[in-house]
């Protein structure tokens, strides 16, 4: 148990060189410091690239058909490769891990209404479109297009956030007419989601846009979404597998790198947050180090200490005081520096990313038309790195007290009493 004695004892210590502990101790706040902010902005980068990410479903595979650049069973190099609803079904018959398989038919179109017009991307798509991309709809923003558009073949449009701001103003499109090239359309709903690039899409039924565009029914385009894809690896026996049912089913060479273009989402997310990882361990050992070196010279100090009060704990031992109380107090007073200097570096820390973390959701309020995309998000710690810190500053006052505690009680009195 410590006695009042002992506390006063430690205090008066540490009290006796009030600028060395304060500047040893500052070492310590500066490590723990550095620790918690490059943990802070390893987070805000990581939350920043996932919530980009997340703008789409990361479990995205779209392909895109090109022009062979190998011969393969006969037929020729340079063909042009379309594709059509039979692939569709391929993929979803051959492939169990797909899911939300649609083809995507896209012209650039002018899109007029009354007065004001512009140049847009239109696509056919079919429903499930919606899972792949996450579009979003408001409680006034209407629907997206139904499986009774496609069988229909409605001539309904759906409309990005960007095109109702140049087309409609202030007006409400929902029900309204517009012009797609000649031919009209009835808007019946506006997708919400913010979009970084480009000046906005609109989407009609898969099967009107081949009746429009594609008499031929040919496309260039498929997108679907993957379940149970976990690795890299995963996906990569994924897309090679993709790779064989489009050779087969369009007849190209499976090694033609020209005939199929693959983008797998899912596969680049696992890759980017890998990255991450590393970059979290990279600043987390940094960080470490610089603690260490504060470390390092809270043990210094009290090297330093036993060194001045030799004579003193001879004289202690020398009238009774056992080994265990000595070491005790040395170990305590490493901890003690440690801790407080420690836990005003972890709130010093925490308070800058809180801060800056304000800052940017200020800011984000303060731009509404912004897209939500950004490389830097929450650059907060994690209550568990708050608690892992604590863990680290106690283990590292006792370490930095073991060394000149041993040497304390490893101290003869009669020699401790020679010391000047």
């Amino acid at each position: 148990m410590f006695s009042i004695n002992t506390i006063q004892e430690i205090i008066a210590s540490l009290s006796h060189n009030k600028l060395r502990t304060v500047l040893t101790g500052l070492s310590v706040s500066w490590g723990i410091f550095i620790l918690i902010v490059l943990l802070g902005a390893g987070n805000g980068l990581k939350n920043g690239v996932s919530s980009n990410f997340n703008q789409r479903a990361t479990n995205t595979v779209q392909m895109w058909s090109g022009t062979s650049s190998l011969p393969y069973q006969g037929l020729k190099s340079g063909r042009s490769l379309n594709f059509s609803e039979k692939q569709v079904v391929a993929v979803d018959e051959d492939l169990v891990q797909s899911d939300n398989q649609t083809g995507i038919i896209e012209k650039q179109s002018t899109i007029t209404y009354n007065n004001e017009f512009g140049s847009y991307s239109v696509k056919g798509v079919n429903p499930n479109y919606i899972n792949i991309f996450k579009l979003e709809f408001l409680s006034n923003g209407g629907r997206f297009i139904n499986e009774l558009d496609l069988k229909s073949n409605n001539k309904v449009i759906v409309i990005d956030k960007k095109i109702e701001d140049v087309l409609f103003k202030d007006v409400s499109p929902i029900g309204k007419n517009v012009k797609v090239g000649e031919v009209m359309f009835k808007v019946v709903g506006v997708n919400s989601k913010k979009e970084r690039w480009g000046d906005g899409s609109a989407y009609i039924p898969f099967t009107t846009a081949q009746l429009i565009y594609n008499p031929d029914r040919k496309f260039h385009a498929i997108a679907m979404t993957v379940n149970n894809l976990e690795t890299k690896e995963q996906n990569d026996e994924f897309n090679d597998k993709l790779k064989q049912t489009m050779s087969k089913s369009l007849r190209f060479d499976p090694k033609d790198t020209q005939a199929l273009w693959l983008r797998n989402s899912q596969r680049n997310y696992i890759e980017t947050m890998k990255i991450f990882a590393g970059i979290t361990l990279f600043v987390s050992i940094i960080g470490i180090f610089t603690l260490i070196a504060g470390i390092v010279g809270v043990s210094n100090i009290m090297l330093v200490s036993v060194k001045e009060r030799t004579r003193e704990i001879g004289i202690r031992k020398a009238i009774g005081a056992p080994p265990a109380a000595i070491l005790r107090s040395i170990i305590i007073e490493a901890i003690l520096i440690t801790t407080i200097f420690g836990y005003i570096g972890m709130v010093m820390g925490i308070g800058l990313t809180e801060i800056i973390n304000f800052i940017m959701v200020q800011s984000a309020a303060q731009n509404p038309s912004d897209t939500g995309m950004s490389v830097f998000k929450d650059p907060t710690v994690q209550l568990s790195y708050v608690f892992i810190s604590t863990a680290i500053l106690i283990i590292s006052g006792v370490i930095a007290g073991y060394m000149p505690a041993r040497r304390a009680v490893r101290i003869k009195p009669i020699e401790a009493m020679r010391e000047e």
